[in-house]
């Protein structure tokens, strides 16, 4: 339906839905194309959403260890459900079971929701009029609230909502989206630098204590030496 509401037909809804499987993807490219985005921005945006999925697959990669001629086709199932499902498991073939029976039911209930999706909104008609593109953002914030369980997870998404939103009145649409996801790269440098400092000043100290030992050490050996010559002339002059 939200993709209806943005002005896609039917097909172009479903040839979306078999070829960009990750929701997030998929509301991201709509919204901004409803927002009258330009489709380029559109995409790129989409598929910054979706890169998260090529570490799932360099991990599911080495856990799967699918042939060669496969690995392409199973790269289509890679995302959050398929890779928790695949990597709860214990074995390579309850891995390998797990991530063929998720990633099938989830693709065959996807497509077959997404035409009924856009058949029902082709038959009301105007999805505006009824607020379903609504839905679009609604369902996006559903996915996201559950990711959010640490406190940088929570200060990359208020910075990219600051950003997208103070961004939206001077930039063309979509690519405030685009903006928003350097939120995320900036809050990991800060995060760093602030977990680096304590260690920064730890090294320090500890340079800063094998130097005074140091300075200790030779101050004693040269106090030694120097009682050494000392009691050899004593010695000499008896």
């Amino acid at each position: 339906m939200t993709s209806a509401g943005s002005g896609l037909t039917v097909l172009q809804t479903c040839v979306l839905s078999l070829l960009v499987f990750t929701g997030a993807s998929q509301f991201a490219l709509v919204g901004a194309l409803a927002g009258g985005g330009n489709p380029f921005t559109a995409a790129a945006g989409a598929f910054f959403l979706g890169v998260r999925n090529a570490f799932y697959g360099l991990r599911l990669s080495q856990l799967l260890a699918l042939p060669r001629a496969v690995r392409p086709f199973a790269a289509h199932w890679v995302i959050d459900e398929t890779a928790a499902v695949s990597l709860a498991q214990r074995s390579r073939r309850s891995a390998r079971i797990g991530f063929t029976v998720t990633g099938l039911t989830l693709y065959v209930l996807w497509n077959v929701t997404t035409l009924l999706g856009a058949l029902g909104a082709e038959a009301i008609g105007d999805t505006d009029a009824w607020g379903i593109d609504a839905a679009g953002p609604a369902v996006f914030l559903a996915l996201l609230a559950p990711m959010l369980r640490t406190t940088t997870d929570r200060v990359v998404a208020g910075l990219a909502v600051v950003l997208g939103l103070g961004l939206l009145p001077v930039l063309p649409a979509g690519v405030p989206v685009l903006v928003a996801a350097l939120a995320a790269p900036a809050v990991l440098w800060c995060e760093g630098r602030r977990r680096g400092a304590p260690d920064r000043a730890t090294r320090a100290d500890r340079t800063d204590r094998v130097s005074r030992a140091g300075r200790a050490g030779r101050a004693g050996q040269a106090g030694q030496t120097g009682q050494a010559g000392h009691d050899g002339k004593e010695g000499g002059h008896r």
